[in-house]
């Protein structure tokens, strides 16, 4: 593949959306996902745009994107100074934030076609990648790979880092999920991991489930279909007995009450997707 994947094109979009069709405050700013992607003319027509539609899982996506960088910056000033993306899709971190970035060295793994068309995309757009951000090519089918190729790209096993995994769990299997874990479980004290899990329809509210239906039917359609489901336990035992000394879960209402408290517009993002926050 040498262009972006659907899913990561989606979620620029609602990204983008956020700022296009909802009231402010907004919970993040992105309009530069928009202009890498550059999608077709109409592209708000889309039935995965209705801002109706799919308010609750887009503002999920944003919200999901507001924590980790919440806690990129929490931890840089803690003293870490490393970051890594598994999955980086269009996320437009370094380009938005860097004040923030150019203190770090920020690592983007993903599938080497996407990854190439997003490198060409940042240097016609004027970004470039700078020396501080790598972007790591790798087959995540081959297991370990994306972890060779992290070493060879300079990551330092000695020094802590942050590490975000968002909107990846539900297409892999859990045991290439627990492969992941248990290699980040080897990361140097003082690591954290923050990765997102849909939960299973039963667990959610009847409010969220129209959303999630649609949503998986969406993967479905763009051939990314959604595989796997955690209850917040499981998802927490797995963390455990990859290793990790500390594993909390944060559910989307928690998230939901941080960002969203006291707006007077109804918006309010979809309690399916949780967060695991491992510490090494």
């Amino acid at each position: 593949m040498t262009e972006a994947e659907s899913t990561a094109v989606r979620v620029a979009l609602w990204r983008a959306m956020h700022v296009l069709a909802d009231p402010p405050p907004h919970v993040l700013t992105d309009e530069i996902g928009l202009r890498l992607a550059d999608p077709e003319k109409g592209w708000r027509d889309r039935p995965d745009m209705d801002p109706a539609g799919t308010r609750g899982f887009r503002l999920a996506t944003v919200t999901r994107a507001r924590f980790v960088e919440d806690l990129v910056a929490e931890q840089a000033g803690n003293g870490v100074t490393q970051y890594v993306l598994l999955g980086a899709g269009l996320d437009t971190f370094a380009q938005r934030r860097p004040e923030l970035a150019a203190r770090l060295r920020v690592y983007e793994i993903d599938q080497p076609g996407p990854q190439a068309w997003k490198r060409r995309r940042l240097e016609e757009l004027g970004y470039g990648v700078p020396e501080w951000l790598r972007l790591v090519p790798t087959d995540f089918e081959v297991p370990g790979q994306w972890w060779t190729r992290l070493l060879a790209a300079g990551f330092d096993t000695a020094r802590p880092a942050v590490v975000a995994s968002t909107g990846v769990t539900m297409y892999l299997t859990k045991e290439a999920t627990a492969a992941t874990l248990r290699q980040l479980a080897t990361l140097a004290p003082g690591s954290t991991v923050a990765m997102t899990f849909l939960l299973p329809a039963d667990l959610l509210d009847d409010t969220d489930r129209p959303g999630l239906r649609a949503s998986k039917q969406g993967a479905q359609a763009s051939g990314t279909p959604f595989v796997s489901f955690y209850r917040p336990e499981e998802m927490l035992a797995l963390a455990r007995e990859s290793g990790f000394a500390e594993a909390r879960y944060v559910p989307g209402a928690e998230l939901a009450d941080r960002y969203f408290a006291g707006r007077t517009d109804g918006l309010r993002p979809s309690a399916g997707e949780g967060f695991l926050i491992a510490g090494v």
